[in-house]
């Protein structure tokens, strides 16, 4: 009797994928040496300000994920990633007491502090590892400490475990995205039941734990019925924190590699295999979240290419690759901000405050939108420098490459500034990268791919990837990186 086609083996996965802008439902095919994404459906996501605040639109997107299931048709399995730190919170019937509120809402505006002087930062961060951010899910907690959806609810669900909870009706909490909310000791996988407690959040409100790989449940009767599929049809846990899929999916060669995952945010970092809990990591602002088969994303959190698409979005949306080749003209480092500087968290008029930041630092002021991307891509090249260059002394892993992954992987500007920044050859791509690492882990919880090593070479076979070889001198950039405030 012969063994099975190659054909045969091929199987498909659903890859819910959702962004801060957008979202979509890819379709993974995978082979004994074959991995294919393809695009189902992609949709938007629209923040959306009422009254109370800044809320997603949670039902649009979960109408999204629907409609995409039922555009990939015939799957055997689907997994959701999406963004950290945000929750839904439900009743004691399962209902959703309201919109979640957007991470850029302002409602945890003064509100480390107040969690500083019950727990100091040096002992939050030697308990949990994650770098100050002011949206991270205990400060949003804290905050919304006397509210009364917060008084009503019996069980709090992170995004992607929201939308899993209402394809199957079965509720969990995924370690990679838990890792992000700071109630989670790196070191032990658990929650910080001490931390929890002096700040008086119940951890009784989450549901247990699962790891990449686990099993989540079978789309409800309903849910085949609205989506036109076959059942059973399982949901498999993938690492629903993107980065965390983003980083499974970086073709690299061995452990000395670098990555910079980027999009709306850049995340800059390492896989390591502990996490880095020294006070010189807390005050470089490096965190360490949980990745696949238990390592550690230590990294930094870079505001990325929100700069860039707030820009174009207030410019009217024009021409990219127009805009980057008049940009690659402009002079290089004529003016730098700091990427990663809380003053470009917010929305709006970013095209005036980068040029408000270059004239407070006594630098040119970015004039023509060109000058402005060229700023833009010059900073956040320059804050990957710095980060390559830090997590490797914090950390005592030297690399050899930088890896970039995910959309920022399509601009070549970037990929060219960053390699000349970091003096490190870059191998931009995959673009897909969180996609293809969620698909990746289903396909290996199907038994189609070992490790996290075999995982990466079948990534370095099928996928397109482009390497940048670093140019001319980093004295250049050692001079720029002086120039800014604080350096």
């Amino acid at each position: 009797m012969t063994g099975p086609t190659r054909e045969a083996a091929v199987k498909s996965y659903a890859a819910v994928d959702l962004g801060a802008s957008s979202g979509r439902v890819m379709v993974g095919r995978v082979g004994p040496d074959s991995l294919e994404l393809t695009e189902a459906h992609r949709f938007p996501n629209r923040p959306v300000r009422t009254p109370e605040g800044l809320r997603w639109d949670i039902l649009s997107l979960y109408a999204g994920v629907l409609d995409g299931l039922r555009a990939a048709g015939h799957v055997d399995s689907v997994g959701i990633d999406s963004w950290a730190v945000d929750y839904g919170l439900l009743d004691a019937d399962g209902a959703l007491l309201g919109n979640p509120v957007h991470y850029r809402d302002t409602r945890t505006q003064g509100v480390a502090e107040k969690v500083w002087a019950t727990v100091p930062a040096a002992e939050l961060y030697a308990a949990t590892g994650l770098q100050y951010a002011p949206f991270n899910t205990l400060y949003q907690l804290v905050a919304a400490g006397s509210s009364a959806q917060l008084a009503h609810a019996k069980r709090l669900l992170l995004i992607p475990d929201l939308l899993t909870y209402w394809l199957t009706g079965e509720a969990g909490t995924e370690l990679t995205n838990a890792s992000t909310t700071q109630l989670i000791d790196p070191r032990t996988g658990d929650w910080s039941y001490d931390v929890a407690a002096r700040l008086g959040i119940d951890l009784e409100l989450f549901a247990p734990l699962r790891r990449p790989g686990d099993p989540a449940g079978l789309l409800r009767p309903e849910v085949l019925e609205e989506t036109g599929l076959s059942g059973p049809v399982p949901v498999t846990t993938v690492g629903s924190h993107d980065t965390a899929s983003a980083v499974a999916a970086v073709p690299a060669v061995n452990e000395r590699f670098a990555y910079i995952c980027t999009g709306t945010w850049s995340l800059v970092g390492l896989e390591l295999t502990a996490p880095v809990l020294t006070e010189a990591s807390r005050a470089a602002n490096f965190t360490n979240e949980l990745g696949l088969d238990g390592t550690v994303r230590y990294l930094r959190n870079i505001m990325g290419l929100w700069l860039l698409q707030e820009c174009l979005r207030e410019w009217g949306n024009p021409d990219l690759g127009e805009l980057l080749a008049a940009a690659a003209e402009v002079p290089a480092l004529r003016s730098v901000v700091d990427a990663g500087d809380a003053e470009f968290l917010a929305p709006a008029r970013m095209p005036s405050r980068i040029a408000d930041a270059c004239r407070a630092s006594g630098q040119p002021v970015p004039g023509s939108r060109a000058e402005i991307t060229r700023c833009i891509l010059d900073s956040l090249a320059l804050a990957h420098r710095r980060a390559v260059r830090q997590a490797q002394e914090l950390a005592d892993h030297p690399v050899d490459v930088v890896h970039i992954v995910g959309g920022g992987a399509r601009n070549a500007l970037l990929c060219r500034l960053t390699a000349d920044a970091c003096g490190l050859p870059v191998v931009a791509g995959p673009p897909e990268a969180a996609a293809l690492g969620n698909v990746l882990v289903q396909a290996r919880a199907n038994g189609q791919t070992g490790d996290r090593t075999e995982m990466r070479r079948l990534l370095a076979r099928t996928q397109q990837l482009t390497r940048y070889e670093p140019e001319g001198s980093t004295a250049a950039w050692q001079t720029a990186e002086a120039r800014l405030p604080g350096r």
